[in-house]
C-alpha cells in the first residue's frame, strides 16, 4: 500500500484540505499557475484530472516535467502568470499558491489575478495562497509592499483587500479567509473563491 508521501507528494495542506471537503471533485481541468516543482499537482494527475501547468520558469518546468513525466509536454508552458495564454474559461480550478506575492506593484498583482480570473469557468474555484499582514507586525514599505520579520519584502494583502477584491469579481468565498502565522518570519493567507455566473 502507497504511503501518504507517495500518494500526495508534498501537496499545500490547504489544498488537500479542499479535496477532503469535496470542493476539488473528479473530472475538473486543472492549472497550476506557477507551480514551480509540480509538488500539488502528483496526486491530481493519478487520479485522472487533466493537468496544465505553468512557471516563468523554464528551470520550474523542468522540474514538473521530471517529477511528473506522464503529462503531456504540450500540457506545460514557459510563461508569466499575466500572460498565461490558454483561452477564456479553460478551467474548473487555478491553484496559485505561493507566487501573487511577488507582484512588484498593484499594476502587476492585477494584472496577474485578471488573467488568472479569465481564464476560470463560471462555477471554477480559484485557490490563492499568499503572504499577508494578517497575524503579525510588517515594516510598511510602499503600496502593498511590505518588509516581513523574516527580512524578505513581499506584496502582502490583508482582509480587507481580499473581500473587496471577492466583492469586484463577482465571487463567492468558499471559506472563511485563513491565515497561517509562521512564527517571526511570515504569514500565509489561503483565499479560495468561486466564480460566479454573470
Amino acid at each position: 500500500m502507497p504511503t501518504l508521501q507517495q500518494q500526495f507528494g508534498q501537496i499545500d495542506i490547504y489544498l488537500f484540505d479542499q479535496l477532503l471537503r469535496g470542493n476539488i471533485t473528479s473530472g475538473m481541468r486543472v492549472l497550476d499557475a506557477g507551480c514551480g516543482s509540480g509538488r500539488n499537482l502528483i496526486y491530481l494527475l493519478r487520479e485522472g484530472y487533466e493537468i496544465f501547468a505553468s512557471d516563468q520558469s523554464p528551470a520550474a518546468i523542468e522540474r514538473t516535467r521530471a517529477l511528473l513525466p506522464t503529462l503531456p509536454a504540450n500540457n506545460l508552458r514557459v510563461e508569466p502568470i499575466e500572460a498565461i495564454s490558454y483561452p477564456d474559461a479553460s478551467f474548473d480550478l487555478i491553484i496559485c499558491s505561493a507566487v501573487l506575492h511577488f507582484s512588484r506593484d498593484d499594476a502587476h498583482f492585477n494584472a496577474m489575478l485578471e488573467n488568472l480570473w479569465r481564464m476560470l469557468k463560471p462555477g471554477g474555484l480559484l485557490f490563492c495562497r499568499l503572504a499577508s499582514t494578517i497575524g503579525m507586525p510588517h515594516q510598511h514599505l510602499t503600496g502593498h509592499r511590505y518588509l516581513a520579520p523574516d527580512g524578505v519584502e513581499r506584496y502582502c494583502v490583508d482582509e480587507a483587500l481580499l473581500m473587496r477584491l471577492t466583492e469586484k469579481l463577482n465571487a463567492q468565498l468558499i471559506d472563511p479567509i485563513k491565515t497561517t502565522v509562521v512564527q517571526n518570519q511570515r504569514c500565509m493567507t489561503t483565499w479560495v473563491i468561486r466564480k460566479l455566473a454573470r
